[in-house]
């Protein structure tokens, strides 16, 4: 990338700062070995999750609450974010994160366990935005998953879909790069999605449930 594009990239990717609950949930997340969302991808969930005005949200990695902190600024003040994470501890870091936030506690639903046994049994076609950010092995039961739930109108998020800069190098073949290379290519097809793949943070994918 010339020097210019890569200023340009820089300065998007820090133009929005934010907020210190957010950035406190950063730290801990860093400390617990999870790679919280960057500003840039942050922020796109947030400006999604306002477009749709969601009120019903599914988070599939937890974290330490940094991206629920993002996506609840963006959703109604009634929403209900359900995140799930089977580690405890970001468990935890999640709740105090929100807690932090002020965040009144019937708007998260935090679920521990392995998501790819929760989410059969939540409802279909019954969620405004769906978060993948997990393990990314598990990337296409997650997203085949987190389509059904979703309404029709509503938005599909996945995070690390460029996967530090590998997917778009066709050297890269290790299992990761082309588990998420080939999702990418299967969801751009998909013709129940109105699809985009952002070049925000670690590469964040975006589609409309149509």
């Amino acid at each position: 990338m010339a020097a210019p594009r890569m200023a340009s990239w820089t300065y998007a990717e820090e133009f929005i700062t934010p907020a210190e609950v957010v950035e406190q949930a950063t730290l801990r997340g860093e400390g617990l070995g999870c790679t919280p969302v960057p500003s840039s991808v942050g922020a796109t969930l947030r400006l999604l999750a306002a477009a749709v005005a969601a009120r019903h949200v599914v988070e599939i990695g937890t974290g330490a609450g940094a991206s629920g902190l993002w996506l609840l600024e963006g959703m109604s003040p009634d929403g209900v974010l359900t995140t799930i994470d089977a580690e405890p501890a970001h468990q935890r870091a999640a709740r105090q994160a929100y807690a932090a936030a002020g965040v009144p506690p019937q708007r998260t639903r935090v679920i521990g366990g392995d998501a790819a046994q929760v989410l059969p049994r939540l409802t279909d076609g019954a969620y405004d935005m769906v978060l993948v950010d997990a393990d990314k092995d598990a990337y296409p039961v997650y997203v085949e998953q987190a389509v059904r739930l979703l309404r029709s109108g509503g938005v599909l998020a996945v995070d690390n879909m460029l996967w530090q800069d590998q997917v778009a190098d066709p050297a890269a073949r290790d299992e990761t790069t082309v588990t998420l290379r080939d999702l990418g290519k299967q969801l751009r097809e998909d013709e129940r999605l109105l699809p985009c793949l952002l070049p925000a943070g670690d590469g964040l994918f975006a589609a409309v449930r149509r």
